[in-house]
């Protein structure tokens, strides 16, 4: 069998669902804009289609070798705004204008007028929708706390502790919902605790806790932490997060109450020591980068996995892509995803 593998999150979109998103364009704004009416013009079939291009994303991934795959996040515009429209108190109407990511870009985004809570509960229909397709678990993603605070404008809350205690509040709805529907895998996103590792020990990771608060047994609890990419492939010059942010808060999130943890390594190589901070934690190792059109070969998957195995044992270790793999187009993806496939399965554990 060999070592688990498992993909992130989002996977491209087929040409016949006629949805906005932010892969090829960094300005948000006009995604953000345009997915409602998009939508929309899909009329009655748009279940349909959403069905058809979920079932697309899963069994390519399925049949590349993947043994946890995701649903693609075939229906959404990205993987923060998507669930920002299930809430109360944001105002998709009136967009405010913010610089993101460490002052690495400027858009127009949902504003916050009032107090966030669910409107609706949605993401159990995103499972089944995707579970459908496949005998393998589905694992279902949603955006963390402090990733939401920095990718929507406050004018309510004034402070990303307390903005971000209520969104933990909402999720943890949506994780419960999902646990309860039989979902095995559940995967909130964290990128920006590498961007602000003291946030994230302030207040990020107890807030994620918040997030997975009554989480039954059964349920993996887990989340992801990449250190951001490119608009487009091949950009080299993309600031990245501090590489130091891993080792800064390695220790509070082996102390936190997530089960797997994935990490990018694939885009820039960690020092793999860090890995031995995590002596109950499951490692999501990056091992394909998604950002870059070049292929890694098997053989260079398999050893830098080999690699990681000198400093954590094999059942907790499942190797996957650095982040999701919308950026690659379908074509890339597949590759990829059956190169990483074959050198984790090759490897005895």
């Amino acid at each position: 069998m060999g070592l688990l593998t498992t993909t992130i999150g989002a996977y491209p979109k087929p040409e016949y669902v006629k949805l906005p998103d932010w892969f090829g364009n960094l300005d948000t704004a006009e995604p953000t804009r345009g997915w409602a009416a998009a939508k929309e013009a899909m009329g009655e079939e748009a279940e349909t289609i959403l069905k058809r291009g979920t079932h697309e994303a899963v069994t390519d991934q399925v049949n590349a070798g993947i043994d946890i795959p995701t649903d693609g996040e075939i229906a959404r515009e990205n993987y923060i705004h998507y669930h920002c429209r299930h809430l109360e108190g944001m105002d998709f109407e009136n967009l405010s204008e913010k610089t993101l990511r460490t002052g690495n870009y400027s858009s127009f985004l949902p504003t916050v007028r009032g107090p966030v809570k669910p409107r609706d509960l949605f993401l159990v229909d995103d499972w089944k929708r995707a579970q459908s397709a496949t005998d393998k678990p589905v694992k279902i993603t949603m955006p963390g706390p402090l990733t939401v605070a920095d990718t929507v404008v406050d004018e309510y809350y004034g402070n990303q502790k307390d903005f971000g205690k209520a969104i933990a509040e909402a999720l943890n709805q949506e994780v419960l919902s999902l646990a309860n529907a039989g979902c095995k895998y559940i995967q909130i996103d964290e990128p920006l605790f590498a961007r602000y590792p003291e946030r994230a020990l302030e207040f990020g990771i107890e807030n994620l806790d918040r997030a997975f608060q009554n989480c039954p047994e059964g349920v993996i609890r887990t989340a992801h932490m990449c250190c951001g990419y490119p608009d487009k492939i091949d950009v080299v010059d993309y600031p990245k997060a501090p590489r130091e942010s891993y080792l800064q808060i390695a220790d509070a999130m082996e102390a936190s109450s997530v089960m797997a943890l994935s990490l990018e390594d694939a885009h820039r190589y960690n020092d793999l020591s860090l890995l031995e901070h995590f002596k109950t934690t499951t490692i999501i190792f990056g091992v394909v980068a998604i950002a870059k059109s070049n292929l890694e070969a098997v053989e260079e998957i398999r050893k830098r996995l080999l690699d990681a195995l000198e400093h954590i044992d094999a059942e907790r270790l499942i190797a996957g892509p650095d982040c999701g793999l919308g950026i690659l187009g379908r074509e890339l993806a597949i590759q990829k995803m059956c190169n990483l496939s074959e050198a984790a399965h090759s490897i005895e554990t």
